[in-house]
């Protein structure tokens, strides 16, 4: 049985101007990510997207799937689909260990869970902290790259790539969220 991490977000009452992320932290109000680890790479998620956190567990494998999702694991009567980030991105091999975990997600008013090297912390990011990201060709499509974080720790400069996780994991290439049809 795996250990399980709530993480505490604020209630639905939360202001527009504070859902935003990015928007939020250019008019001043500061932008609580969670920063995770993919590779050598610290990567950052709004807070307000994380329902909780799990040790990773080996997912269901649905066959026919795409390589990146490694499966479905029943969380709470809840059948979620578990995208293993390393895979998605293209990184080096995949090793699973203690410090390996799952990130349950609610995107779209879907529980979707994503797996990652490990978590490090919840942040508060200032609009002087956010840069633009910048422009160029890779794994991760720069419409998913909402900025560059940097944060110090003492004397040490850290660089997060802030993700717009609800973009990505709604997107059509994912296959995790229904079509819509007009």
């Amino acid at each position: 049985m795996s250990a399980s991490i709530a993480i505490e977000t604020p209630s639905a009452a939360v202001s527009p101007s504070l859902a935003g992320g990015a928007a939020a932290a250019v008019h001043g109000t500061p932008r609580e990510v969670l920063s995770f680890k993919l590779g050598a790479e610290e990567y950052g998620i709004d807070i307000l997207k994380v329902q909780e956190i799990r040790g990773y567990e080996q997912p269901t494998r649905i066959a026919n799937t795409p390589g990146f999702m490694k499966g479905v694991v029943n969380l709470r009567g809840v059948i979620v689909p578990i995208v293993d980030m390393r895979v998605r991105f293209a990184l080096d091999e995949v090793k699973y260990d203690a410090f390996t975990v799952v990130i349950i997600l609610n995107i779209a008013g879907r529980t979707i869970g994503i797996v990652v090297d490990s978590v490090s912390d919840v942040l508060e990011l200032r609009s002087d902290q956010i840069k633009a990201a910048p422009e160029f060709n890779g794994q991760i499509d720069s419409a998913y790259i909402t900025g560059l974080g940097t944060v110090k720790t003492g004397d040490v400069e850290r660089m997060l790539i802030l993700m717009d996780i609800e973009q990505m994991m709604s997107s059509a290439e994912m296959g995790l969220m229904d079509v819509v049809t007009h």
